[in-house]
């Protein structure tokens, strides 16, 4: 395998601080039992335990391992030693034990032979594992509803003294019992304590939701279907690609792409892309995911354009979630017709009755200026009523397309306010 250069290994830094970390580990002092083979380079690099981290690297991915504890990927170590071979810096050695079963298995699982999409190694022993988790997941969820009545009994009058640790323990709780989702809607509630004056209130509407899914878990099987799917979705079960593919509902229609919001962090970034079909009126959202650090999968379009396609829905009470499949290139498109503020909200609601726990709508306003609305911003239709953007939200590249005239406007409404992400100015989109 030929060297990298230092600018190679640099470029697989999830962010600044740790390619810069990377730097600092790069030189032999920091590094023993380092060497390289014809498929991997490895190294023991000693932290702040008594056990040295041990570091492996399969170069033809790359791929990598590394026993410390960080989140990020790759972490230093993994930063480190790769500038330092890249350095010329390590040696060729034989494998030892620890790197070479990890590559073994590898490999091993490289020359397996492909599965059909969808299709299961051990339908068997995928069944025992589903009926293990759902028992975690009744088990944690029972534990948590014998938590909530008790606050309810005793009064969240005095709740701010332990309410954000209480909720912190409650969200790890369940991800031990394998509830992804409900732990989010924790994390969430933990998040609004003490924010602001009105505080309490925010916190109670977040417990009640909380309180909805565990109380729509315990009567499951008792639900329509499509709610039920929504329940399991929301609590943190996932549905294969192959199964929405396959058996998902399918809309083709020429998608007019509303915008995308990019939301990073330090583990993953996470990008929504929002369509409405232009005969069906159809709503979509397109979820794209990648490791911090890695680039995500080039948009279909541009905001403001076509894409010709067909969308396999997810199953749910509130279908929006789904898979594209474009079916021709990319093509113009004319400004879209828009909502009134009231009209907008009102098809928020709609949203809710069919999903309460929805947590974001596109929404398309028309005819709206930005105006000043305390120390932030809102949007006001020609009727007077207004949204109001998310706190923050900086209006300057609006109020430049507007210029004090009514504009198009799409963008992701919550509970916090308007997400601005495309404007029109005639025919012209703007990304914002």
């Amino acid at each position: 395998m030929a060297l990298w250069d230092v600018e190679q290994v640099v470029g697989l830094a999830p962010d600044p601080a740790s390619a810069k970390a990377g730097q600092g580990l790069a030189r032999a002092a920091k590094w023993s039992g380092t060497g390289a083979s014809d498929r991997a380079i490895w190294g023991l690099c000693q932290g702040s335990g008594k056990q040295p981290y041990q570091t492996t690297v399969e170069l033809s991915g790359p791929a990598y391992k590394c026993s410390c504890p960080s989140r990020k990927f790759p972490c230093k170590h993994v930063l480190g030693l790769m500038l330092l071979w890249a350095q010329g810096e390590v040696a060729p050695a034989d494998e030892p034990d620890w790197a070479k079963t990890w590559l073994d298995q590898r490999a091993e699982r490289a020359e397996r032979p492909e599965r059909k999409p969808g299709e299961v190694a051990d339908p068997v022993a995928a069944q025992e594992r589903a009926a293990r988790r759902a028992d975690r997941v009744s088990a944690g969820l029972a534990e948590l509803a014998g938590w909530l009545d008790d606050q309810v009994r005793q009064g969240l009058g005095a709740f701010d003294q332990r309410a954000y640790g209480e909720l912190s323990r409650l969200a790890a709780r369940m991800v031990d019992a394998q509830a992804p989702g409900v732990a989010g809607a924790l994390r969430r509630a933990a998040g609004v304590v003490g924010r602001g004056h009105d505080w309490p209130g925010e916190l109670l509407e977040e417990l009640s939701l909380v309180h909805l899914i565990v109380s729509a878990h315990a009567r499951l099987a008792d639900l329509p279907p499509s709610l039920a799917d929504t329940v399991q979705t929301r609590i943190g079960w996932s549905t294969e690609t192959a199964r929405v593919l396959a058996d998902g509902e399918k809309v083709e229609d020429d998608w007019l792409m509303l915008g995308r919001v990019v939301e990073p962090d330090d583990r993953l970034t996470v990008r929504r892309v929002w369509l409405r079909g232009a005969t069906t009126g159809r709503l979509g959202l397109i979820l794209t995911f990648a490791a911090a650090g890695r680039p995500l999968d080039p948009l279909p379009a541009r905001p403001g354009e076509y894409v010709p396609g067909a969308l396999s829905f997810y199953p749910g009470a509130l279908p929006m979630r789904a898979l594209l499949t474009q079916t021709a290139p990319r093509l113009p498109a004319p400004r879209p017709a828009g909502l009134t503020v009231q009209q907008a909200l009102a098809s928020y609601v709609e949203s809710l009755a069919a999903d309460p726990w929805n947590e974001r709508w596109p929404l398309v306003l028309r005819d709206v200026r930005p105006a000043r609305h305390g120390d932030g911003w809102a949007l006001v239709d020609e009727a007077g009523d207004g949204l109001e953007l998310l706190p923050g939200w900086d209006a300057v590249k609006l109020l430049a397309v507007s210029a004090g005239d009514p504009i198009t406007v799409a963008g992701e409404w919550n509970r916090a306010g308007l997400r601005p992400m495309t404007c029109w100015r005639d025919d012209r989109p703007v990304m914002l």
